[in-house]
This record gives structure tokens, C-alpha cells and sequence, in this order.
């Protein structure tokens, strides 16, 4: 028997629902010289029958069953029977994308590193696919080699699964999970510390399953076994930081911020007889901390952690349960004496233990935050609308707001109107003339909006950012295309850009997507390339009038720019079996323009709404990203919406109809606190041989007092199969959001949500 280079560990243990997803996601990898070791832990559902089923279809996947003894153990079992040269890690119900090992197993053979590791997604029917938080900034972009030490928010990467390790590193250093809970940390970072270097890749290279209800509270979670384990697994990473001290800092921020959090949190569902022992617990973690972490903490983290010291259970109860019934920030007020300074007026100021002092907010957290919500071009101006707040501070008649358009060392003054005052938030309007925007200098490339906010002594200035949630639309200014989009520092940029490549154009022809538009005369060769993870797709492109190519005259600003088309067969994007989503089964190619080393991106100018075209059971959709760049998406036909009509409390979701699609049961589904089940909403669908709808009362979906929390998405069902979210035509999204009711009407990932506040 040949051995192979990669071997998979998979422990598994009652995931008969996810199992098989899983492992199909292991079977379809483009790296094919790999065993899958199943380690049935105990089982007591179906996950090992379909576990049997891979194993009598491919030979690569080997059963292994022992006593349940928990994930860590598992992980063990699996590794003694692992014969590759190398070794990774999947828990069962998440998800790898298809050239993930491709990817880690080749950075490894180039560089000799001992660990490849790379980004990570969250995904779940409900909120769709996005970045994991936790991975965003060790994962910011490709680095081969490095070290934890170079590259130091490796340490806060507390994940075993994303990665691949050299087997004979492995064996060197004698790794074994522990039989606890949050097993990985200890291994994870043990391993950055042994490591000579480490490869870390910027794509995602492994799928995090989220239940569809989201990270609420569990009871589960504030279990006193489950928390001694966190704290135990604490302990153990930060006894590694002996050997590391200048990480000692960025850990234990790290931990304070979650692991120690957590324990507090559990006094919020303690019992009388609970709260000694979980003090005990908690003091155990926070007596490891340097204090200076206190200092860097926000307030009421910084109550927790004094309510811990002083030993005080009645605040932290109070104080976890503020936190869990989601109060967030309050309004502060003035000292009684020192009416420069404010006080948080959380729980316990004035009737606990602790001294008022301690309440006190500092300076930093009176901070101006300014959010657009929505953004609209007139024929004269750019309309924006949001809302601001200091922090903290409750919004009166007093407040004031101010806003500029700033571009380099060019300030000019915005108008702004007060639209609505609803303690904390005001809601305001501003406007930016076309004029202004024509007045920017010629090498201006983006310019931002100032905002600064007065309350009572307070002053506060800031930038004026965008809701995560828009799509804004762009618009041409003198001859410039000025588009609106979250910059990297998450202001609300606009940027301003000319000599780009444009779509003016798109229509289906036959088997021909057929694009058109504008590209910089300048360029010599210029051919489009839609980029995918299994290799460019490249399309000649055809100046319109060959040899002499008509000019588009050349403005303020703008180059000269020459008009294109491009014909893409639509069998070139068909590829069922390689989408790079193994979630959605999907994939987004990338269009761009390239001319010897130049690339650009292009601008979707000329086309407002979506272009989808069904090829047998997969569509093919022409989109646009949040910066309005071109996209294409390959994908399975599946039930999705491209139009929505509100009247009053009545919302009706529309889009064309597929063949072989089900559409018997599209739904608004709330899921049930800490389940992946939920409950459907009463909705009316009506067919025709085009297109569908879905029209809903929202007055029948709120709770039984009418003031519940409740999240609704729309769901599709199917036979035989598991239901799935509708996503929605991107360019649906700049509409959005809507207020239906008592409802906002939103998406998030492209997927539709109804929210109350």
C-alpha cells in the first residue's frame, strides 16, 4: 500500500445532519493523495452509517470507532493511525473548500515551513458566508515564510483545523490534545511557538459552521464543567508565554476579551449556590493577567473585572445579566461635582462595593460615531442619510452636528439637517453638491466625509462610515466616476476614479454572455480574464471598429477611452465540479482587464439591475460587488429574489423562475435561541411560467406582545434535500434597507432578512 502525504483527521459524534456534507467537501479536494481517518466517538445517531457509506465508496476514508471520550482524545486516535507525511484536522460538520490542501501542501513543498495555515469563513443558512472575525488579521494576506514572532496575531489564532503540519514536526515535539474542552489553544499556539517558520495564506482554506440562530447564550456554554475547561485551556496557553513574553500582552488581552468574559457572563443564569464557586473560577484566570490589561479594557469590562476582585457576586450578576439582556452602551451623566467629567451608569454606580471612581469614562470612549445608511445620487447632489451619536452621551437640542468634505488638505463644509432626535442617536441628512465633486483637484483619488459632534461640554470628531450592510450606487461627475465604499479604514470613501475600465453593457446570445464597454485607449493588447481558484478564464477582446477605434472624447479628468466586446461562451463557466464555495456550491469569477503586467478591475457603469441565465440545473448571473466591480457567478438553479414591493405591513420578494426548482414552500423562518430549527411564517406564493413571489402580513410575525426581538429570513425548501436561504441580485441591494411595519427589511451576505430593533 502506498502511503499517502496527507493524512485527515475527523473525529466525529452526533452529526448525522452534518456529516455527509463534510465529507463530500473532503472527497472533492483537488489534492487527492490523502486519507480521511473517521473516528467514531461513540456515536448514538446515524453519523456513523453515513460515515460507513464514504468508507465502501472510496478507499481513501478508513472507519475508526472507540468509547466516547471527547473531541481531544478523538483527535488522538486519529493521529496514531495517520501513516501521511503530512496532517490536518476537520471537525464534522464544518466545510473545506475544494483546493484548500492544494494550496497548503504546495506553499509547504516550496518553503520547508513546518505549518501551512490559512483564512477562515463562518457560514450558516441564515447569515450566509463571511469572514471569521478571529482569523481576519493573522490572514490579512499571503506571508511565506514567517514566524509568530514576526508575525505576532498568529498567537491569537486558537484554531487546530486550518491548518497542515508536517508529520515528522508533529511527531518531534510530541503533540496531544488534552481531554478537555477548547483543546486547541494549548496545541495551536505550542506549535507557532515550535515552529522555525510557518506559511500563512490569505484565501480560505476551511468553512466554520455557525448554528443558524447565531453564537447566542447557551446553557450548555455556562456550564461549571464546560467553563473549568476554558479556564484550564487559559491556563495552559498562558503558561507557554514563559517562553514568549513579548506576546504575553497580546494574549492575555486576547483571553480577558473572551475566555475570562465567558466565565463572567455565566452569573447572569448562576444559582445562589453556583456563584462562590464560579468567583473562585473566574479570579483563578483573571489573577493571571498583567493589570495594565484592565486599563485597555472598555468600561464595563473593566467593572466586571473590580466586581471580581472585590469579590462582589451581586454586581456581576447584575452585570452579566445587563450584558445578556443586550443593553450594550447607556447614557452617562455628569459628575455631581466635576460636570466636565461623566460617569457610566451601569449597574452598581452608587449602591455597590466598588468606589464611584471606577465608573468614570474615559476620554476615549465619548467617541463621535457616525453611520450612513443610505446613499442617494440627484441630478445636483450626493444625498447621504445616517445617523450619529457620542457614545454614552443621550442626543438633546443642545447637540449639534457638523460635517466636510475633505480631500488631501481641502476642507469644505457640508449643509446638514437634523432629521430625527430619538435618544441616543440623532438622525441627520447631508448633502454634497456635484458642483463640489466636479471642484476636485485632477489628482485627487478619494476623498471622505468629517464629521464633528457637540453635547453639552463634549466636542468629539470623527469620520462618517458606511453600514456594513450597503451597496451603494456610483455616478459620473464632470467626466469622473465617483463611487461610494467602505475605504479600509472603514471610513465611507468616495472614491474617484478615472481611466477605468467600464461595463456599459450585457445581453444574452444564444450560448454567449456578449459584454460591452469602455477601456483606456492606451492600452496595446488588452484581452478580459475572469479569475477563479481552478485558473483564469481569458476572452479576446474586439475593439469595436478594428484598426481605427472610434474615441470616446476625452473629458476633464478622463482618458481617452476606446469601446470593447467581449463574447464568453457560457460553457467556459460552467464547472460543477470545482465551485470554491463548498457551502453554496458556488462560484465568483472575477472579470478584469489586463494588458502586459496591467490589470484593472471593471466598473459597472451602464447596467442597473442583473443578468441571470439558466444553463440546465446550474445559472449563470452577472452581478456587481459592494465598489460596484463586475462579477460573475456560477451557481446552482436555486430559488432567488431580484425584486421587492412593500406596502404598509404587506412585503412581497419576487424573482425569475427556474426549471427543476422547486418554489412549493418559500418562507419567512425564524430559528428558535441556540437551535437550528425555527418556525415558518404564514406566506402566500403565487406562480406563473416566468417568475415567482412570496407576500407576507409582518403583522402575524412579531411575538406575542409585540415587542420580542425577532430576526425572519427567507428560506426556500426542497424535496429530499436540505432548505436553504434565497439569496438576492446584488443590484436589489442598493434599495435596501426598508422599514415594512415594525420590521427593517435588510440583507446580509445577499441573504434577506425582516429584523425588529
Amino acid at each position: 500500500m502506498v502511503t499517502p502525504r496527507l493524512s485527515i483527521v475527523v473525529p466525529f459524534y452526533n452529526v448525522e445532519r452534518y456529516i455527509a456534507d463534510c465529507l463530500d467537501s473532503l472527497r472533492r479536494q483537488t489534492f487527492t493523495d490523502f486519507e480521511v481517518l473517521l473516528v467514531d466517538d461513540g456515536s448514538k445517531d446515524d453519523s456513523v452509517e453515513a460515515a460507513r457509506d464514504f468508507c465502501a465508496r472510496d478507499s481513501r476514508f478508513r472507519l475508526i470507532t472507540q468509547e466516547n471520550q471527547g473531541l481531544g482524545p478523538a483527535r488522538n486516535t486519529g493521529v496514531t493511525h495517520a501513516q501521511g507525511d503530512y496532517l490536518t484536522f476537520v471537525d464534522s460538520d464544518d466545510l473545506v473548500p475544494r483546493h484548500a490542501y492544494e494550496m497548503m501542501i504546495r506553499s509547504l513543498d516550496e518553503t520547508a515551513s513546518q505549518i501551512a495555515a490559512g483564512n477562515a469563513r463562518r457560514f450558516n443558512n441564515t447569515s450566509g458566508v463571511r469572514q471569521s472575525f478571529v482569523h481576519q488579521k493573522p490572514f490579512a494576506k499571503d506571508l511565506a515564510p514567517t514566524d509568530v514572532y514576526e508575525h505576532p496575531t498568529l498567537a491569537t489564532d486558537r484554531m487546530v483545523w486550518n491548518k497542515v503540519y508536517r508529520r515528522t514536526f508533529w511527531d518531534q515535539f510530541k503533540y496531544e490534545f488534552p481531554a478537555i474542552r477548547y483543546e486547541d489553544y494549548p496545541i495551536t499556539l505550542r506549535a507557532y511557538l515550535d515552529a522555525i517558520t510557518v506559511d500563512c495564506i490569505a484565501a480560505p482554506v476551511y468553512y466554520w459552521r455557525e448554528r443558524e440562530s447565531g453564537e447566542s447564550i447557551t446553557q450548555l456554554k455556562f456550564q461549571y464543567g464546560n467553563l473549568a475547561d476554558r479556564v484550564t485551556s487559559a491556563e495552559m496557553v498562558l503558561k507557554l508565554l514563559d517562553r514568549a513574553p513579548e506576546l504575553r500582552h497580546r494574549v492575555q488581552k486576547h483571553l480577558a476579551l473572551i475566555d475570562l468574559a465567558t466565565v463572567v457572563q455565566a452569573f447572569a443564569t448562576a444559582d445562589d449556590d453556583e456563584l462562590q464557586p464560579l468567583l473562585a473560577l473566574a479570579r483563578r484566570l483573571s489573577s493571571k493577567f498583567d493589570p495594565r490589561i484592565v486599563r485597555e479594557v472598555a468600561t464595563l469590562q473593566r467593572l466586571e473585572y473590580e466586581a471580581l476582585e472585590a469579590g462582589d457576586t451581586e454586581l456581576l450578576r447584575r452585570l452579566a445579566r445587563f450584558r445578556a439582556e443586550g443593553h450594550g452602551l447607556v447614557p452617562a451623566r455628569r459628575h455631581p461635582t466635576l460636570p466636565w467629567r461623566y460617569e457610566s451608569q451601569y449597574p452598581g454606580l452608587r449602591d455597590s462595593k466598588l468606589p464611584a471612581a471606577i465608573y468614570r469614562l474615559p476620554n476615549d470612549e465619548l467617541d463621535v460615531r457616525a453611520l450612513s445608511t443610505d446613499v442617494e445620487w440627484t441630478d445636483d447632489e450626493l444625498v447621504i442619510r445616517g445617523t450619529a451619536e457620542i457614545t454614552h452621551l443621550t442626543a438633546d437640542e443642545g447637540t449639534s452636528v457638523r460635517m466636510s468634505l475633505v480631500c488631501g488638505r481641502r476642507t469644505q463644509r457640508l449643509p446638514v439637517t437634523i432629521t430625527e432626535a430619538e435618544a441616543p442617536l440623532v438622525g441627520f441628512e447631508t448633502r454634497v453638491p456635484r458642483a463640489m465633486l466636479a471642484g476636485l483637484p485632477n489628482w485627487a483619488a478619494t476623498a471622505w466625509i468629517s464629521v464633528e459632534m457637540r453635547s453639552g461640554l463634549v466636542r468629539r470628531r470623527g469620520a462618517l462610515k458606511p453600514s456594513p450592510l450597503q451597496y451603494a450606487d456610483g455616478a459620473w461627475v464632470a467626466g469622473r466616476w465617483i463611487q461610494p465604499v467602505r475605504s479600509g479604514n472603514g471610513r465611507l470613501s468616495l472614491q474617484i476614479r478615472t481611466g477605468s475600465a467600464e461595463l456599459t453593457g450585457a445581453e444574452v446570445d444564444g450560448d454567449t454572455l456578449i459584454l460591452t464597454g469602455r477601456i483606456p485607449a492606451k492600452m496595446t493588447s488588452p484581452t478580459l480574464r475572469l479569475a477563479r481558484s481552478a485558473g483564469d478564464i481569458q476572452v479576446p477582446l474586439q475593439r469595436r471598429s478594428g484598426g481605427a477605434q472610434p474615441r470616446i472624447p476625452k473629458q476633464r479628468g478622463r482618458e481617452s477611452m476606446d469601446e470593447f466586446e467581449a463574447r464568453v461562451p457560457f460553457d467556459d463557466l460552467i464547472d460543477t465540479v470545482n465551485p470554491d464555495d463548498p457551502f453554496l456550491d458556488r462560484t465568483v469569477l472575477v472579470p478584469r482587464i489586463h494588458d502586459g503586467e496591467e490589470k484593472q478591475l471593471i466598473v459597472v457603469t451602464g447596467i442597473n439591475h442583473g443578468l441571470m441565465t439558466p444553463r440546465g440545473d446550474r445559472v449563470i448571473s452577472l452581478t456587481r460587488s459592494p465598489g460596484q466591480y463586475l462579477n460573475v457567478v456560477e451557481s446552482p438553479a436555486r430559488v432567488t429574489a431580484d425584486r421587492i414591493e412593500v406596502a404598509g405591513d404587506r412585503v412581497t420578494v419576487s424573482g425569475p423562475r427556474w426549471r427543476n426548482v422547486s418554489y412549493d414552500n418559500v418562507t419567512w423562518r425564524r430559528f428558535l435561541p441556540n437551535s437550528d430549527d425555527g418556525i415558518d411564517a404564514t406566506v402566500t406564493v403565487t406562480l406563473d411560467d416566468e417568475r415567482w413571489s412570496a407576500e407576507a402580513d409582518v403583522t402575524t410575525m412579531t411575538g406575542s406582545d409585540g415587542d420580542d426581538p425577532y430576526k425572519w429570513t427567507l428560506f426556500a425548501d426542497r424535496p429530499h434535500a436540505s432548505p436553504y436561504a434565497v439569496l438576492s441580485d446584488s443590484f436589489l441591494l442598493t434599495s435596501l434597507p426598508l422599514k415594512v411595519g415594525t420590521f427593517t427589511l435588510l440583507a446580509r451576505s445577499g441573504i434577506l432578512h425582516l429584523e425588529t430593533d
